[in-house]
Order: C-alpha cells, then sequence, then structure tokens
C-alpha cells in the first residue's frame, strides 16, 4: 500500500511540472474531450456501518466527457474496489474472529467545475459532483466458536455527493455515499489525463 501510495504522490509531481502553455481560459470555461482518472484515498464509516466497520480504503478509475459549448457538466462512470475491516471494539462485543467487507462500486454521474476562485500561481476551481451507484459487495464472516464461516454477497443500490477542490488535472474531493446499511465518507486525491480533448 506504501508503494502505491509513493507511485502516486510521483506521478502527481512529474504531472505538476509540466509546463501548460497556450491556456488562456480556466478549464471551467472551455474544455471538450474524454479524460481518465484515477484516485485513492481512506473511507471512513458512518451510521451502523461506522459501529462495525474500522477506516477502510479505496481507490477507482474513471472516465468522463464534456463539450462545455452544448453542457456545462462533465459525464462520467467509475468502477472501484474498497475494503473495510471491522473495529477492536466490535470483536468484544461479539463471537467474530474476523468480519470484513469488500466492495466493488459502480457508478455513473455528474460533475460540474465552477470558476476559479485563486488563478495568480495554479487554477483551483469548486467541484461538486452527485453520482447513482450500483454496489457489489461481499462480507466475510468467521466466529470463534464452532460456528461455521460464511461469505454473504449481494447488490445495494445507492447514491452520493461530494465537493472539493480541482487544479483539472488533480483533485481534491470529499463525498458522502450512501447505501442501505453501509454509509461511509470518502476522502481522494485524483489524477485526471485527458485522452481526446481540447481545453
Amino acid at each position: 500500500m506504501k508503494r502505491t501510495f509513493s507511485l502516486l504522490f510521483l506521478f502527481v509531481f512529474i504531472l505538476l511540472s509540466i509546463p501548460v502553455t497556450g491556456q488562456k481560459q480556466p478549464p471551467s470555461d472551455k474544455a471538450r474531450g474524454i479524460f481518465f482518472a484515477i484516485g485513492l484515498g481512506p473511507r471512513l464509516p458512518v451510521g451502523d456501518f461506522g459501529k462495525v466497520s474500522f477506516l477502510g480504503y479505496g481507490y477507482n478509475m474513471e472516465l468522463s466527457y464534456t463539450d462545455n459549448e452544448y453542457l456545462p457538466l462533465f459525464l462520467f462512470g467509475k468502477i472501484g474496489f474498497e475494503q473495510y475491516s471491522a473495529s477492536q471494539d466490535y470483536y468484544q462485543a461479539s463471537e467474530y474472529s474476523h468480519f470484513s467487507t469488500n466492495m466493488l462500486p459502480l457508478t455513473i454521474g455528474v460533475r460540474h467545475f465552477f470558476s476559479p476562485f485563486m488563478e495568480r500561481v495554479v487554477i483551483f476551481m469548486p467541484v461538486l459532483e452527485v453520482s447513482s451507484t450500483l454496489l457489489i459487495y461481499q462480507n466475510y464472516h468467521r466466529f470463534r466458536t464452532n460456528r461455521p464461516g460464511y461469505i454473504e454477497e449481494g447488490t445495494k443500490l445507492g447514491f452520493s455527493a461530494g465537493l472539493g477542490a480541482s487544479m483539472f488535472l488533480l483533485d481534491i474531493m470529499t463525498n458522502y455515499h450512501y447505501f442501505p446499511n453501509n454509509q461511509f465518507i470518502s476522502f481522494d486525491l485524483k489524477i485526471r489525463i485527458p485522452l481526446v480533448a481540447t481545453i
């Protein structure tokens, strides 16, 4: 995991070291094309999910499209992976020797970049996004007693809403995710790469 974070931050440094020329307007004013993004960060379970699970982590890959001359939004789809372990308090209060949750979220949504609020050194834009998600999950149950363990699998529908700050090639996002019995807050550092784009 430490190696993954190190590679990500090295990639961020390289991207931010590349000079951007000919950009007279911020990306929120004019952008057209297809973009690829990767992101990762911690996950904080809340509500009933927070009573069971400890701090998790997750990462995702995203494709987005925009043409701001016709639609002032980015349309995006993404797939991710997330993992959560039970807290020590939950183990002490239950018969579990191991409990963990793996999630595979499939998400579609829209994102809006607002006008920059800081342009002297780098461009910072507020970002707002909303999305809907099909969640595929696995719960691993293992007990201290002779009770046999098992794997619980299923799907859930949910939604999320988030806000953050963007330099367009680099985003910092916070999202609230709601699923029945699985609510959490995500914090993501995201790198965006233009695939076919005019900015």
